[in-house]
């Protein structure tokens, strides 16, 4: 008897933890597809969707140390003064712990910004929280790679 709980109690872990797995999936896709959304949004300066993926309480902070809200980082995009080109996401990597995701990620970028032509290659780690049912991006901290 006391064997049979113990398979017993064994099955039912496997099956939670196949679930998590699942579950883990499900949600890095989600993640990963409004990444996505949020690259093409900002190649496309696309206000609106910028500013329904993100956060009223956005903290945006580049490789430089500048800092931007909400507010700021849709009209520094809107406006052209930072125009992104192209943008790929390089070696990206997604953890989602409950109702909050970590996304680290190479930005390489071609950009027009203030009509000037650069090629820039950054890090990148985004959090992004989910608020009712969407995955909306909380925080974004740029850094400089080391070579």
């Amino acid at each position: 008897m006391k064997r049979f709980f113990c398979v017993l109690i064994l099955v039912v872990c496997f099956q939670f933890s196949v679930f998590a797995q699942k579950s883990d999936l499900k949600q890095e896709t989600a993640v990963a597809n409004r990444v996505e959304l949020l690259r093409k949004a900002m190649i496309d300066a696309n206000g609106k969707d910028l500013k329904l993926l993100t956060s009223e309480n956005l903290n945006y902070v580049h490789s430089n140390g500048n800092y931007q809200n909400q507010a700021e980082f849709v009209e520094g995009i809107v406006s052209g003064k930072s125009d992104f080109v192209s943008i790929e996401f390089q070696n990206q990597t997604i953890t989602v712990t409950n109702d909050v995701a970590i996304v680290r990620h190479v930005l390489a970028a071609h950009t027009k910004d203030d009509g000037i032509d650069r090629d820039i290659k950054i890090g990148i780690m985004l959090v992004w929280q989910k608020q009712k049912n969407n995955w909306i991006l909380v925080a974004r901290q740029a850094y400089k790679l080391t070579t």
